[in-house]
């Protein structure tokens, strides 16, 4: 397994001699329309607190999520970024036996390594579009006894979800730790497919979620976890630095979790796009293209006459980047990944995708 989490535009800038503000990334899987404007003027408006210390309880940002995730302020754990919280609640829990559902995000096995943890896969299929059916997967998690099951929803490469009533399905069915990051369910329909307000109920469950993606927040390095389960979300807390979220990032937090215009166009917007790109990709007789529930779409060359890494050198000049998928497991070289960015620019990718592919 490579490590590998897309375009470092500083290096493509000193190689191709371009300015990294002028690449189009479509390998970044970050909302392209920026930050909510209401978050930003409270830093603005705030500029002085940057001579204070937080709130060590951070009450304010806790009862902004709270509303938002539909969840118990005190299920709530911060992180200085969603991997902070991956690290520390694998490191609590200290699973023996993990199964991680892949493709997948590379720093879940990274995290479970760290700890000894015995890796299994449960590889969803491209021959069956990568959609994974909940009653098998139940079966195999009591037919081996895991301690813990990693699920990404939705699927970082592959777009798929399950939904909120499969996962309490899992939940009620198993006895291992289930932990599922969020981090791209923003994008979809939250009302059918996140887990958030099943974190009350099963303390089996933790929830993680970040800001970068959606929220277009990246330098802040916000990121929260939820879980009901009293014992193993002390210990987390317990080990986390003071103040671990900085006064900024909980300034913006505070407001941008309550700015509905921002969320809900960000939705309407995003959603068209991706519906626009799946429609017109669909049309390339060179692509196998999936269906997604995220800000990304998979597709896989299946004339295979040219690889996805010859296809990202070929785009690079015209200052476009996507993303070569040959890093994750269970994905070969003729799989490559688009994130959504604003209008103008994905018709721009899907003419240059003309000119090379037909």
């Amino acid at each position: 397994m490579s490590v590998n989490h897309g375009a470092n535009l500083y290096d493509l800038s000193k190689k191709y001699g371009f300015s990294k503000d002028d690449f189009l990334d479509f390998s970044s899987n970050i909302n392209p329309f920026g930050a909510s404007q209401l978050a930003k003027e409270n830093i603005i408006n705030n500029i002085n607190q940057v001579s204070i210390y937080p709130d060590p309880s951070y009450v304010n940002l806790k009862d902004s999520i709270s509303g938002y995730c539909n969840c118990s302020t005190e299920n709530i754990v911060l992180g200085s970024g969603a991997t902070e919280l991956i690290s520390s609640f694998i490191e609590t829990i200290d699973p023996k036996k993990a199964l991680l559902l892949s493709p997948a995000y590379s720093e879940y096995e990274k995290e479970l390594k760290k700890v000894g943890c015995v890796i299994e896969k449960y590889y969803s299929k491209y021959e069956n579009n990568f959609k994974i059916d909940i009653n098998e997967l139940i079966k195999t998690i009591n037919n081996n006894k895991y301690d813990l099951v990693i699920i990404c929803n939705p699927n970082n490469p592959t777009g798929f979800a399950f939904n909120r009533n499969e996962i309490a399905l899992l939940l009620k069915s198993i006895s291992s730790f289930v932990m599922i990051d969020e981090t791209y369910i923003e994008f979809t329909n939250t009302k059918e497919f996140s887990s958030t307000s099943l974190v009350d109920t099963f303390n089996n469950l933790f929830v993680i979620r970040g800001t970068s993606k959606f929220f277009s927040t990246p330098g802040i390095r916000l990121g929260y976890g939820l879980i009901s389960n009293s014992k193993v979300r002390d210990i987390i807390n317990a080990h986390l630095d003071l103040w671990n979220v900085n006064i900024f990032a909980s300034l913006m937090g505070e407001v941008m979790f309550k700015d509905l215009d921002f969320i809900n166009n960000t939705i309407d917007v995003m959603t068209n796009q991706r519906n626009l790109l799946i429609n017109e990709l669909n049309k390339f007789n060179d692509l196998n293209v999936y269906d997604s529930q995220g800000n990304f779409i998979l597709c896989q060359i299946k004339t295979k006459n040219i690889t996805a890494n010859k296809l990202r050198e070929k785009l690079i000049p015209n200052r476009i980047i996507i993303r070569d998928c040959a890093s994750f497991d269970g994905l070969d070289e003729y799989f490559f990944r688009v994130c959504v960015l604003n209008p103008k620019d994905n018709l721009l990718l899907l003419s240059k995708l003309k000119e090379i592919l037909n």
